[in-house]
């Protein structure tokens, strides 16, 4: 839709427009208010002001636009309306002759500018140019409540979490495997491996997609790997029994024990490194993977390993 000329105006005080907040991030100012709420806020913050008035249709198209985008981008931008039939002045001194204009101050200045109902694509682009990515702050937020939820237990409301940042952001690394990680801890292996399904080639790579990945492979192995009590007493009654001590390490890791399922699959490594082509090596760099480096005891895993493998 094409933009709406201005009717003439003068440059009058006209009537202040309501100082009420919509919410923290959005505002609407009148010429008094304009200072302190544009010119005085943006040297904090980018402030993008819109021009607009009542009877100009683009504009109502326009401005839910740019509120979800400025909600989105969640305190990296700040939004500040302007009614222009009230406050003529300030849109008279910038030379504003249609509507809807919309224009960012930073540091006091203006240094960016728009004019007329532009798609929800440009305006994203618009705000981006700022250093306000639409949904990056937000979403660092809902992952961190997701991941709190996660720690505290509380799958279901973790669950729920990671798969509303999924619903706008399907390759979004850490809320795939977080919520790969919540199904396993509910011992759903099947919707796991669908979650896991999701990531591109290109998040392969990636360490969240990499450590729900190793995860899921321990609990198939876990699944597979028998009783440890019964497996406890095999290894007692034959320490060769290599195999046995390694389904003991699996075991032990569901259980809980990653202490125990190290020292399991360490004393294989002392005994016969190379039994089943390093398969106890190559099971401890799993554990590793699937724990996470900044973990302590994987940690503390490598160098006992390292020890060993280089003494």
């Amino acid at each position: 839709m094409s933009d709406v000329i201005l009717p003439g105006a003068g440059d009058g005080a006209g009537a202040d427009a309501p100082a009420g907040e919509a919410d923290g991030l959005i505002k609407v100012t009148s010429t008094r208010g304009f200072v302190a709420d544009v010119v005085e806020e943006s040297r904090t913050q980018p402030v993008v002001v819109d021009f607009w008035a009542p009877w100009c249709g683009p504009c109502k198209q326009l401005t839910p636009v740019l509120e979800k985008v400025v909600r989105e981008a969640a305190g990296a931008v700040k939004l500040v309306k302007l009614n222009i039939d009230e406050n003529p002045g300030i849109a008279g001194q910038m030379g504003i002759q249609s509507i809807p204009a919309v224009f960012a101050f930073s540091n006091g200045q203006p240094v960016d500018g728009f004019l007329g109902a532009v798609p929800e694509s440009q305006v994203k682009a618009f705000i981006e140019r700022l250093g306000g990515k639409p949904g990056a702050a937000a979403a660092e937020a809902a992952l961190a409540a997701a991941q709190m939820a996660f720690d505290a237990g509380d799958l279901t409301a973790a669950a729920r979490g990671f798969a509303d940042i999924l619903q706008s952001d399907s390759q979004n690394a850490d809320a795939i495997g977080g919520l790969a990680h919540c199904y396993l801890k509910m011992g759903d292996l099947d919707h796991a491996r669908t979650t896991l399904a999701l990531a591109g080639p290109e998040l392969a790579d990636e360490a969240p997609i990499a450590k729900a990945r190793a995860a899921l492979m321990l609990a198939e192995q876990a699944a597979e790997a028998g009783d440890a009590a019964s497996l406890r007493a095999a290894v007692k009654a034959d320490p060769k029994n290599h195999q046995a001590r390694f389904d003991l390490a699996i075991a032990l890791n569901a259980a809980g024990d990653r202490e125990g399922a190290i020292e399991a699959l360490l004393e294989i490594v002392r005994r016969e490194r190379g039994w089943n082509d390093e398969a106890a090596r190559r099971q401890l760099l799993q554990f590793f993977d699937a724990w996470g480096p900044t973990d302590e005891v994987t940690q503390s895993g490598r160098r006992k390993l390292s020890s060993l493998l280089f003494a």
